[in-house]
């Protein structure tokens, strides 16, 4: 059971993307913490639903959850990587303009837009923490095998707008934390045609280091890129 001891006993908090295989596996795991007094799982469908491409649908079940009180985390677990429209690109001939606007919309934009309507929900003088799942894959500095064009740079934005957003949040907000994170290669419908040969986690084994990294991350790690086991990943 996965103890989350950071945060004040009876917290609250809302996972994006719960349909998922992260997503679902974090949600599970706070539903089971027993200092976590609600956790709510959102997605296209559930209720109220949420659709990362419609801020409309986002700025309403923010409202609706935060009027039941503060939220102490929220763990977005959204991400698109291959889609009926969208292939990770071999070489920069496939790069396509729509489906990167795609891939950004959901991968940076998206989860900006999550932390744009909820931050008001996070409480000003208690911990709390915006964790969004990022990919090692996003960091421009680790990059050596280049290729898949559209995810990198849009996980790469992501890291920027997390890292710009909490400098933000922090002013208002000392003891709030943003985190960017790697789950891993995980057993999942995202990663599963890219996998061969790796080195697999399952979701709960990813969920359950995840939130093991959130609790541990002080305010002063705010802004940073964390992958699993804690390791600072380089932008």
């Amino acid at each position: 059971m996965t103890m989350m001891m950071s945060f004040p006993d009876g917290f609250r908090a809302v996972v994006v993307g719960a349909s998922g295989g992260i997503g679902a596996a974090v949600l599970k795991l706070l539903d089971e913490e027993p200092r976590c007094a609600e956790a709510v799982g959102l997605s296209r469908t559930s209720s109220p639903p949420l659709d990362l491409e419609h801020e409309d649908t986002i700025e309403d079940a923010a409202r609706q959850i935060a009027a039941g009180g503060p939220v102490h985390l929220i763990f977005d677990a959204t991400g698109v990587l291959h889609s009926a429209t969208l292939k990770p690109e071999k070489a920069l001939s496939a790069f396509d303009p729509a489906a990167a606007a795609q891939a950004f919309a959901v991968n940076a934009t998206g989860p900006l837009l999550v932390l744009k309507h909820f931050q008001n929900a996070m409480p000003r003088d208690q911990r709390s923490v915006f964790a969004s799942i990022s990919a090692r894959v996003g960091s421009i500095s680790d990059n050596q095998l280049g290729g898949w064009y559209s995810y990198r740079a849009s996980k790469a934005a992501l890291n920027m707008l997390l890292k710009t957003a909490a400098i933000e949040i922090a002013r208002k907000r000392p003891e709030a934390v943003c985190l960017a994170l790697h789950p891993g290669t995980v057993e999942t419908k995202l990663s599963q045609p890219f996998a061969s040969g790796r080195d697999l986690f399952t979701p709960e084994q990813s969920a359950a280091k995840l939130l093991s990294v959130i609790d541990q991350a002080e305010a002063g790690r705010s802004g940073r890129f964390l992958a699993y086991d804690g390791e600072e990943i380089g932008w």
